[in-house]
């Protein structure tokens, strides 16, 4: 017999859902057997180049053999800053820190908050699968709920908000994102809203958290990413905003932990916050192909929910999603079912912008058919 001090312990991977894209394989699978090729619009990775100048800045700083900093440089600090005060209105006193993209951010903010078992987090109905990671990671209690007042009184120890939304690509008014800051303040709660898709407005105009707050940001801090803005999803670039108490404390755990941004994409994110120009050649890009997706999917029966801003288009056949998603593999393309999201998607699914040109032409072209 074993000895009991040596039987396997469940992992920490026992408290994680099965990671959602393995189950999409004999989807893909099926949609890559189309004559001309597979259309992949299940995942929002950009494809289009990486701007000249944030290239050039990346191998201008590839001589950094020293440890980089936590906290980022003094440009990088500066650039963050610039662009939180002009882009997200920030008026009151807020401090910044760089990470190692966005989605590290969600998945280990509730434990940088020394948030745990007892406590909290507070979801969206629909949502970026990973808020739910991070709170399980931490050993919190997930609550989905698009309405805080029913939460009930539970010990709640942040919120999350997402807007625009991915999947679903809807914008949160001022007034509502107010709401939810005077809510978690009275109950000692943390804000945490993610922005990552906030430069792509298409039928309304998204507003950060930090805009909504006047001079007072305790509490609240907003969550941004350079992947879509810029095209940097392969640097890994993104960075957090908000009350200076805990940026401090979230660096403090960091720098223990080693949760450094490398140099030359330190240096890479100072030449892509400072320019505006390609940003808007790439919000060009994608707003084409919304509108030939767009206007395919309609002729083709689907009905488009939200997707006011952001990156995808969340649509549904009023079938089951995973159903939708087969129909689509039958004509070569590949979606993400709703049910990724949350229960609450299940009839939908998300169609990312997220291809080339050509690759979308081959989508409108198989749709029409």
């Amino acid at each position: 017999m074993t000895p009991e001090s040596t039987v396997a312990q469940p992992g920490l991977s026992a408290r994680l859902p099965d990671f959602p894209w393995d189950r999409l394989e004999p989807a893909k699978a099926l949609a890559a057997k189309h004559p001309d090729g597979l259309v992949d619009l299940s995942v929002g990775t950009p494809v289009d180049p990486v701007a000249p100048l944030v290239r050039a800045a990346l191998t201008g700083a590839s001589d950094a053999p020293g440890y980089p900093l936590t906290a980022g440089t003094p440009q990088l600090r500066a650039a963050i800053s610039d662009w939180v005060s002009r882009s997200c209105g920030a008026t009151g006193e807020f401090d910044v820190l760089p990470t190692i993209g966005s989605k590290e951010l969600v998945a280990w903010l509730p434990t940088l908050l020394g948030i745990g078992p007892g406590d909290v987090v507070v979801i969206p109905s629909v949502c970026y699968p990973t808020y739910e990671v991070g709170a399980r990671l931490a050993g919190a209690t997930v609550v989905r709920s698009d309405s805080l007042l029913a939460v009930g009184p539970a010990r709640v120890k942040l919120v999350w908000v997402n807007s625009p939304a991915n999947p679903t690509g809807r914008v949160l008014p001022a007034e509502h994102l107010r709401k939810v800051v005077d809510w978690a303040r009275e109950r000692g709660a943390v804000v945490a809203s993610d922005e990552c898709y906030l430069p792509l407005p298409w039928e309304a105009e998204p507003v950060s958290v930090l805009s909504v707050c006047g001079d007072d940001l305790s509490g609240v801090l907003a969550v941004h990413s350079l992947s879509k803005r810029s095209n940097l999803a392969g640097y890994r670039a993104g960075f957090v905003a908000g009350d200076p108490a805990l940026v401090r404390e979230v660096l403090a755990v960091r720098k223990h932990a080693g949760m450094i941004v490398p140099t030359p994409v330190q240096a890479a994110m100072v030449a892509a916050l400072g320019d505006e120009s390609h940003v808007a050649e790439q919000r060009e890009r994608y707003a084409r192909r919304r509108t030939r997706l767009r206007e395919a999917l309609t002729a083709a029966g689907f009905t488009i929910d939200h997707s006011e801003a952001g990156l995808y288009l969340w649509c549904t056949r009023g079938e089951d999603g995973w159903d939708t998603v087969d129909w689509l593999a039958d004509r070569g393309i590949l979606a993400a079912p709703g049910e990724f999201y949350g229960p609450a998607g299940a009839r939908h699914v998300r169609i990312a912008l997220t291809a080339s040109d050509e690759r979308v032409d081959a989508a409108v072209a198989r749709l029409s058919r």
